[in-house]
C-alpha cells in the first residue's frame, strides 16, 4: 500500500500543477478550502479539520495560502495561523514529514550578490506576504524540533513559462515543481531543511546543494523561453532577491499585489 501524503491548497496554482503531475509513489489526499472534483473541503485554520485530514497520512504538503499582499488579519490567519495549525495537525496525528511552500520575498530584500546564494540567508521580507512566508520558515523549524521533518521551499517564480528578465533566473517550471515535491516527500532530511525552488537555469544564481541533497534534479531551463521574454522588463531592485517593488506600492504593504 503506497503512502498517503495530504496536500492542502489543491485547487490553487501550485496545487493544480502538483495535481497535474503527482508525486510517484505516493496516493494523494487532496484538499482545499472548498470541495471540488476530487478535492475534500478542509480550512487549513480549522484545527480539528486538519487533525481529521492528516489522520492516517505519512507526510503533508501544504501548499495553502494568500500568495499576494493583502490585509494584513488575513495574511496573518491564512499563512501564519494556517501554517501552525497544518503542523499542530500533523504532530498531533503522528505524520513524519512535512513540506512547507515558502517564498523567496522571506528573504526579499537581501541582496543577490555574485555566485550562487546559499539557502540560509537570515529572513529579510520584502513585504507583508514575506513577512508571513519568514514567519513560515520558523514555525517549520520549531516543529521540526519538536520531532517533525520539515522541508520549506523557498520558491521561486513558479509558472507556466517566465515572463520577465528576472524570472530567467528564478524560474520553477510546473515540471520541475512536481520534481521537486517527490524530492522534499523522498530525500534525506534530518530536523528542518531549507531548499531554493528553482529550475536548472542557465541564468540561475541560487545555489542547488541543498535540494541536490534531497535529490532534487530538475531538467527545465527558463532559457529556452528567453527569445519571448522583453529585455525592458529588467531594472533597479533586480540587485535584490526579491526583485523590484511596484512603485505605486512599495510603501503600502497591505494593498494587493502579486508575488512570484
Amino acid at each position: 500500500m503506497t503512502p498517503i501524503v495530504l496536500v492542502t491548497g489543491a485547487a490553487g496554482r501550485l496545487g493544480t500543477y502538483l495535481h497535474d503531475r503527482p508525486p510517484p509513489g505516493w496516493t494523494p489526499r487532496w484538499t482545499d478550502l472548498a470541495a471540488a472534483e476530487g478535492i475534500a473541503a478542509a480550512d487549513v485554520t480549522d484545527l480539528e479539520a486538519m487533525t481529521g485530514a492528516c489522520r492516517g497520512a505519512t507526510a503533508v504538503v501544504h501548499l495553502a495560502g494568500i500568495p499576494t499582499d493583502a490585509d494584513w488579519p488575513d495574511l496573518l490567519h491564512v499563512n501564519v495561523t494556517g501554517t501552525r495549525t497544518v503542523l499542530e495537525a500533523a504532530h498531533r496525528q503522528g505524520v513524519r514529514r512535512v513540506v512547507l511552500a515558502g517564498s523567496n520575498h522571506a528573504v526579499g530584500f537581501s541582496p543577490r550578490g555574485s555566485g550562487d546564494l546559499v539557502e540560509d540567508p537570515a529572513p529579510r521580507p520584502d513585504s507583508a506576504y514575506g513577512f508571513t512566508k519568514a514567519a513560515v520558515e520558523a514555525l517549520g523549524r520549531w516543529y521540526a524540533d519538536r520531532g517533525l521533518e520539515v522541508v520549506t521551499l523557498r520558491i521561486g517564480s513558479c509558472r507556466d513559462r517566465p515572463n520577465s528578465t528576472r524570472m530567467l533566473g528564478t524560474w520553477l517550471s510546473p515540471a520541475d515543481f512536481s520534481r521537486l515535491i517527490g524530492a522534499a516527500l523522498d530525500g534525506p532530511v534530518d530536523g528542518a531543511a531549507l531548499v531554493w525552488g528553482v529550475s536548472a537555469n542557465t541564468r540561475r544564481w541560487w545555489s542547488p546543494d541543498a535540494g541536490a541533497r534531497l535529490g532534487y534534479r530538475p531538467r527545465d531551463d527558463a532559457e529556452s523561453h528567453a527569445a519571448s521574454v522583453d529585455p525592458g522588463t529588467a531594472g533597479p531592485g533586480d540587485d535584490r532577491v526579491g526583485g523590484r517593488l511596484p512603485p505605486a506600492q512599495a510603501s503600502q504593504p497591505g494593498r494587493t499585489r502579486p508575488v512570484s
